[in-house]
């Protein structure tokens, strides 16, 4: 009897201290642009915040954003607010609970050169390679904004041959992927233009998840959203080389180098450490950010005055606390 009762107090115990499990999606295959998540796997951070943490990539062929309503995951990694905000739009209960990129990587290239080193010729480029989701969305916000033109469209199909054929040409690009992509087979360094320094104002590589997890389970969010941002804060400063190999054995086509070159792209270009995230750590939001950048796709035409409940896109409980600041 003692026996059996000291197995019933052992089991209990390990039920107790048994970590969450948690499911968190992306929204394309595992690249540097992930690497702050794949970090905390790899060194044990999500553990250390009672997490049994599972990343399942998106991809070309998949669509993880369903999965997050329907709650077949916990939490998703989406591109930037107008997901968000076409979720609320939609009545999808979802909510933004940490903005892991102060800036969005969203951005014009052009070949050196050719006059294009400053923003505003670019609206003069006679060639613009942007993708259908592109030219609905950010597009038009350079139309009203930067006076862009539609002549100059033709889409972007993620290869970079006409782009590499025709100096003249401007393509879009995520700053810390395509660029490396222009270098490796152009053999040049693409001017880059990123429309975040140009009042583009969204957050990027937000963390969604449901409205209802929020509410009945805060404490789940709070420590998911923490360990996220303390894994950011270790790949970009810390040893990478676990976190690289958790990537590479999900997606084969990376490389240590391609993931070495973005990471420093990251660094330079501030996607991370920048703005608020400089005072309020890293996920860091601001509510007047996010109206004004819905006040600027108003103004674009995408979406309609108080069509969007604000209040309802993010919450703003589980950041600015100062996770993952640097020490001085």
């Amino acid at each position: 009897m003692r026996k059996l009762l000291l197995l019933g107090l052992s089991l209990l115990g390990s039920a107790v201290l048994a970590d969450d499990k948690v499911t968190f999606a992306t929204n394309w295959k595992a690249q540097a642009a992930h690497g702050g998540f794949y970090q905390a796997v790899a060194d044990g951070t999500y553990k250390k915040f009672g997490l049994d943490v599972t990343i399942q990539q998106g991809g070309p062929q998949v669509n993880n954003r369903p999965l997050l309503p329907a709650g077949r995951i916990d939490f998703l990694m989406t591109g930037n607010l107008l997901h968000s905000f076409d979720n609320i739009k939609n009545q999808v209960p979802t909510v933004v609970v940490a903005a892991i990129f102060q800036k969005d990587p969203q951005a014009l290239i052009a070949h050196p050169g050719q006059g294009y080193e400053k923003f505003d010729a670019l609206k003069r480029a006679p060639l613009a390679l942007i993708a259908k989701d592109g030219q609905f969305s950010w597009w038009q916000w350079l139309k009203v904004t930067h006076g862009f033109k539609d002549e100059a469209l033709k889409p972007y199909n993620y290869n970079l041959g006409p782009f590499l054929a025709n100096p003249k040409a401007i393509q879009q690009a995520y700053s810390v992927a395509e660029p490396i992509y222009v270098e490796n087979q152009g053999k040049f360094k693409p001017v880059v233009h990123l429309l975040a320094d140009h009042g583009f104002s969204t957050y990027s590589t937000l963390i969604e998840t449901r409205s209802e997890l929020v509410r009945t389970k805060p404490d789940l969010v709070r420590r998911f959203v923490d360990a996220s941002a303390l894994g950011w804060a270790n790949y970009l400063s810390g040893d990478r080389k676990a976190a690289a190999a958790l990537m590479m054995k999900d997606n084969p086509e990376m490389t240590v180098a391609e993931m070495e070159a973005s990471v420093a792209l990251m660094k330079s270009q501030g996607i991370v450490e920048s703005g608020e995230a400089l005072k309020n750590g890293i996920g860091a939001m601001n509510p007047a950010r996010v109206k004004d950048f819905y006040e600027q796709m108003v103004k674009a035409g995408l979406y309609k005055a108080g069509e969007v409940d604000l209040s309802k896109v993010a919450t703003y409980q589980f950041v600015n606390k100062g996770v993952g600041l640097k020490k001085p």
